[in-house]
């Protein structure tokens, strides 16, 4: 456990036991102290006086005793005073300590476990194995989501989105700290929940980094899947879906596999294919003569379903000046957008040259 998270569980309980208390770690320092000045004092001589005995020890106003965690002394528990309340609260403390301890490596072991998963880091005939030793459910739906942030402040991101899944009672979520920029969330999911639901969860979380005002972060989504050893499966699948998702739909933080589209397709194919793709299209002349006027007419003329006379309304041009336009393109490419398979060959292009200019790393 976290320094840290010693001294959270201080603060909360010293009220409850009414003197000063504290916890002091295997190398003998005080790190954890509701007399805040007392962190950073050396008791390598409790350590060792402990050593030789089976019960608490008093030192100098203090009584000290083991806290066990995992059949293991690690580190000390001590409370203010030397007389039997002082040595019931002690004992208390490293009971309660100690079952927080083993609750909190616990996790910090599946976490770790999960991590190997999903960076393709473990054998997997060795995933059920260590499933089983972990008392963790081997067959449950769960999915992946990669937080990739684009901006921190003095707080890192893992702490982030660790403090803000902790927050939430929904379900179980382990937090995966994978680099300085991505922090994986592994979301455990109850039969009812679907791909929605997760991306609603998500955007609960998206607004509280937003409100940090510090920190800023695109979410990528996997499917669900249903097994551990698809995990590695889906890790690909989400950050997958951040690359795509920047490259098609760079309005939208957050960008779920299952929703991706024909932009999944695109993202599939050879960059040779696509050229190829693009030279067949545009025979007769570049897309890069288009004006931005002519490309902005176009995605309105999309947007509203082909439809000539709403797209010139939402454009405030008249019709004609619209079909005059589309017939541009038609020169160009013989695609006469107001026939539905033409449009769709157009997009599909459209969608080619903007994955080809940014060309997406591959997983």
């Amino acid at each position: 456990m976290s320094n840290r998270l010693f001294q959270s569980i201080i603060h909360q309980i010293r009220d409850a036991v009414g003197r000063t208390l504290g916890i002091v770690d295997e190398n003998g320092i005080v790190v954890a102290c509701s007399e805040l000045t007392k962190i950073g004092e050396s008791k390598q001589r409790i350590r060792e006086e402990l050593s030789y005995s089976t019960d608490a020890v008093v030192y100098e106003g203090y009584t000290y005793r083991f806290v066990s965690s995992n059949n293991k002394n690690d580190c000390i528990a001590f409370v203010e005073g030397d007389d039997n309340h002082a040595s019931r609260m002690t004992e208390l403390v490293s009971i309660f300590i100690g079952n927080m301890k083993d609750l909190y490596d616990e996790k910090y072991d599946k976490t770790s476990f999960l991590k190997s998963i999903i960076l393709d880091n473990i054998l997997p005939s060795d995933i059920y194995i260590k499933s089983n030793e972990l008392h963790f459910a081997s067959e449950m739906r769960r999915a992946v989501i990669v937080f990739r942030f684009q901006s921190v402040g003095d707080v890192p991101a893992y702490e982030m989105v660790q403090s803000i899944v902790s927050e939430s009672t929904e379900g179980t979520s382990y937090v995966i700290n994978i680099g300085e920029q991505d922090v994986v969330v592994v979301r455990e999911l109850f039969e009812s929940e679907e791909i929605e639901d997760v991306e609603k969860y998500c955007k609960a979380i998206q607004e509280k980094i937003s409100k940090s005002g510090v920190a800023k972060a695109l979410i990528g989504i996997s499917t669900v899947v249903d097994n551990l050893r698809d995990l590695a499966k889906a890790y690909k699948e989400a950050r997958i879906s951040l690359e795509v998702g920047k490259v098609f739909d760079i309005e939208k933080p957050i960008m779920s596999y299952e929703n991706l589209g024909i932009g999944r397709l695109i993202y599939q194919l050879p960059t040779t294919l696509c050229e190829i793709f693009l030279q067949e299209v545009f025979k007769k002349g570049s897309l890069e003569s288009l004006d931005r006027e002519t490309l902005t007419t176009v995605q309105s003329f999309f947007e509203n379903n082909l439809n000539v006379s709403e797209t010139s309304r939402k454009l405030f041009v008249h019709r004609n000046t619209l079909v005059y336009r589309l017939d541009k393109i038609r020169k160009l490419s013989g695609l006469d957008l107001r026939e539905f398979d033409h449009a769709v060959t157009f997009k599909v292009a459209l969608m080619v040259k903007k994955y080809l200019a940014n060309k997406p790393a591959k997983f």
